[in-house]
């Protein structure tokens, strides 16, 4: 069975409304991912650290209920794990505030044997927060020369808008590194000003080593690029209670739909998947995206996962 990787940071998300809290659920962008890959069923391992306190415990067992390996979940003595605020608007969509304690602490990760048939996802400031890394980019790079899927995420806020020019080298890196970039237009917009996707699959991914970039709009479309392909895809109409997860879980189910659909990371490599194929894969990415928008949950529900499953 294929395998799926993920490095990312764990948070306690913590829901308001109108001033009120509503919800609460653990979280954090490759997290939330797994546990709708692990709730469908997938073999998936998680690389991360949490805070020494009852919070931690929870989320070690949360992962353990819904199928995720914990692989290297680093327990970091005398902190408290980190904490989000998720004020939602009246679009019910997010606007984030947090509270991280890491104590000063120095990661460390044990780099996992992946092969070729595997896939390693990562994203968000995590993959490029100049304080860690020196101890993911290691991960990367062995990942990506195992031959690998690897899926980046870019989820580039604007509260880092300062930051564009500083992370620059970074994030190319990634670029160079990843199989397919998966990026909002709203964090394209942070990094690049109005840029068209196009020009910047042109001009931008595509130099930079990748030739496979996804850009999603929101609750309107899903654009793919690749050197022979430009595709786009609508997203499906819901009624939305939370967009928190909505970008994780679109994640979750392109890497669903690439294990089930038995796509390889060379035929991805050397733009063999076909249209048709390409546009299942975005419309699955699509429906995972959209389902997790049902609810204040930041993942599938169960009972999408058990549908899900057994339509294959």
């Amino acid at each position: 069975m294929r395998r799926i990787f993920g490095i990312g940071e764990t948070v306690y998300d913590i829901l308001l409304r109108g001033g009120q809290p509503v919800a609460a659920s653990a979280g954090g962008s490759v997290f939330n991912s797994l546990i709708s890959l692990g709730r469908v069923g997938l073999d998936c391992a998680f690389i991360s650290q949490i805070g020494d306190d009852y919070i931690g415990t929870v989320i070690e067992q949360f992962l353990h209920d819904n199928g995720v390996h914990n692989l290297q979940l680093t327990r970091l003595p005398g902190t408290k794990t980190a904490l989000s605020l998720a004020v939602l608007d009246e679009n019910n969509d997010a606007h984030y505030s947090f509270y991280k304690d890491y104590g000063g602490a120095i990661l460390k990760f044990e780099i996992p044997q992946t092969t070729v048939s595997d896939i390693f996802m990562y994203g968000s400031y995590y993959a490029i927060n100049p304080h860690i890394r020196s101890a993911v980019k290691p991960l990367l790079e062995h990942a990506s020369a195992s031959g690998a899927v690897i899926y980046y995420d870019l989820n580039y806020r604007s509260n880092h808008a300062h930051e564009c020019q500083t992370l620059a080298p970074s994030i190319l890196e990634n670029y160079n590194l990843s199989t397919i970039v998966r990026g909002s237009e709203d964090d394209f917009n942070v990094l690049y000003q109005g840029i068209s996707s196009e020009n910047i699959y042109k001009d931008i991914i595509q130099p930079a080593g990748c030739r496979t970039f996804i850009v999603t709009h929101g609750s309107k479309s899903v654009e793919l690029f690749t050197p022979s392909k430009h595709i786009t895809v609508p997203v499906p109409k819901v009624e939305t209670v939370s967009t928190i997860g909505a970008g994780d879980n679109f994640n979750a189910g392109l890497v669903t739909a690439l294990i089930k659909k038995e796509i390889s990371a060379d035929a991805i490599k050397a733009d063999a998947v076909s249209e048709d194929l390409w546009r299942s894969v975005l419309e699955t990415g699509a429906e995972f995206g959209s389902e997790a928008c049902r609810s204040t949950q930041n993942y599938v529900s169960r009972e999408f996962a058990q549908r899900y499953t057994q339509s294959l």
